[in-house]
């Protein structure tokens, strides 16, 4: 894409934290943010089904801006998918407990039956939310997303979740060429995607890649840097991103090398030591336990707060975030209570 929408928000604390800017507070949104611990989003499902609601423009931004006035929080994050990109391809994505794939691709041969994505003419439901979305929230940021390359290979690799990822991996290792095909294929796509999200509005993007904590360093930088750095490359210099993972306490240094002017830490690191690696040329991101949120009182909740706030140490470039998605069951008083506090408690 060759056109971005102006950044109107440039003075927002969120977009300035991304660029290490000082804020007046700790800017915070929330992965999950909008989703079934949200009596509204429930009661909307109860009519309609999941993929209904992702690709009807109308209502995934009603979702959306639900979710950013009831909680208070610094910016909307499209609501979405990030497996929306393979649907265009053929393979039978399907949604029931869980995103499923019902044709995976195992082979080289396989890769020929892939049909061909172009995100302007299969994904516009998405732009066409974000453009909503903000014309409903001038005063907020907007995050678009997309799943990374090594995320959206290893379901279409393995058909739905794994513990060991044996398929992908036994790709990767036995047929490299067919992996790197896969995954410049992959990278285009995410690049494209990402690109027409901020083109419609998204002053934000964020890259997940859900699944690549199963991979050691040495692997991450052979077969999957160079794939996420040509997925955030078409947005450099246009938004800012951000670069998130779980599972990935040994990659930050290479996922930071991938690219992403903020790095999302799971909560399983701890920030200071986090960001002491990464250097002070990226922001940070994170990282509290969802399940404090879910099943702490909220003087645990504050604690906790406290902690992570005094880790990062009132340094410029971090978003209060969870280290993955709000759960189903917390309960949504636990998620006010949360954004209150951070805003409270980190207020210059």
């Amino acid at each position: 894409m060759d056109a971005f929408a102006a950044v109107s928000l440039r003075d927002h604390p969120l977009l300035k934290a991304c660029h290490r800017e000082a804020v007046p507070y700790t800017p915070i949104w929330l992965m999950r943010q909008a989703g079934r611990y949200m009596p509204e989003y429930r009661a909307l499902r109860e009519r309609v089904g999941f993929l209904s609601l992702c690709t009807n423009p109308e209502l995934a931004a009603e979702v959306t801006v639900t979710a950013v006035r009831r909680l208070g929080v610094d910016a909307a994050i499209i609501f979405a998918d990030i497996l929306l990109p393979l649907l265009p391809m053929g393979v039978g994505l399907r949604y029931e407990d869980g995103p499923a794939i019902e044709r995976p691709i195992r082979s080289a041969a396989d890769l020929e039956r892939l049909a061909p994505v172009d995100p302007a003419a299969s994904l516009h439901f998405v732009a066409d939310a974000i453009r909503i979305v903000r014309s409903e929230l001038p005063d907020r940021p907007v995050i678009g997303f997309a799943g990374a390359p090594f995320t959206l290979a290893s379901y279409l690799i393995e058909g739905g979740a794994s513990r060991d990822y044996r398929h992908t991996k036994s790709l990767m290792y036995r047929e490299p060429a067919a992996w790197d095909r896969l995954m410049t294929m992959l990278a285009r796509i995410t690049a494209d995607y990402l690109a027409m999200q901020a083109a419609a509005g998204a002053e934000v993007v964020q890259l997940f890649d859900s699944w690549v904590g199963a991979l050691s360093p040495a692997d991450y930088r052979r077969f999957v840097l160079p794939h996420s750095r040509a997925s955030l490359a078409s947005c450099a210099g246009h938004v800012p991103a951000i670069h998130f993972g779980t599972g990935t306490a040994g990659l930050l240094e290479a996922m930071r090398d991938a690219g992403g002017e903020v790095i999302g830490l799971d909560w399983r690191v701890d920030l200071s030591e986090a960001w002491s690696r990464l250097g002070p040329g990226v922001a940070v991101q994170g990282n509290l336990d969802p399940i404090v949120v879910m099943l702490a009182g909220r003087d645990e909740i504050r604690r906790q707060v406290r902690v992570i706030l005094d880790r990062a140490g009132g340094r410029p470039g971090h978003i209060f975030n969870l280290g993955h998605g709000i759960l189903p069951q917390t309960p949504v008083d636990n998620v006010i209570a949360l954004v209150d506090m951070v805003h409270e408690m980190s207020r210059r």
